[in-house]
């Protein structure tokens, strides 16, 4: 919101008036300023409701053991990938037969246990 005053302090300084023809908005009048802050402030506010529900579902999810991120499929083939790579078989075509990433061929082979 801040953003938005400083944005048209700068253009009424400047001597820039705004009006947007689709949504029938005219900051050159006070009306119109009234209505920018407004919409401004209530965008906010959904914006902090929308923050709220993803922290709390994250919480939620913690509590109830849910892994959050994004699922290990490269992991989930590391002794494939070690056996195939032991076989013989180059990190880029473990990586096609497997259909994971270069990178996560190279990053399991570094990782010796």
């Amino acid at each position: 919101m801040a953003d938005l005053v400083s944005t048209l302090q700068e253009l009424e300084h400047l001597g820039v008036g705004f009006v947007s023809l689709t949504e029938a908005l005219d900051l050159t009048t006070p009306s119109g300023r009234a209505m920018a802050g407004l919409l401004a402030v209530f965008a906010q506010f959904e914006r902090e409701i929308l923050r709220e529900r993803v922290r709390a579902d994250l919480a939620n999810n913690r509590q109830n053991g849910k892994r959050l991120g994004r699922p290990q499929t490269a992991a989930l083939q590391t002794s494939q990938v070690r056996k195939l790579h032991r076989a013989g078989v180059s990190k880029s075509e473990i990586a096609r037969r497997l259909q994971i990433g270069r990178t996560s061929v190279r990053r399991i082979l570094a990782a010796r246990p």
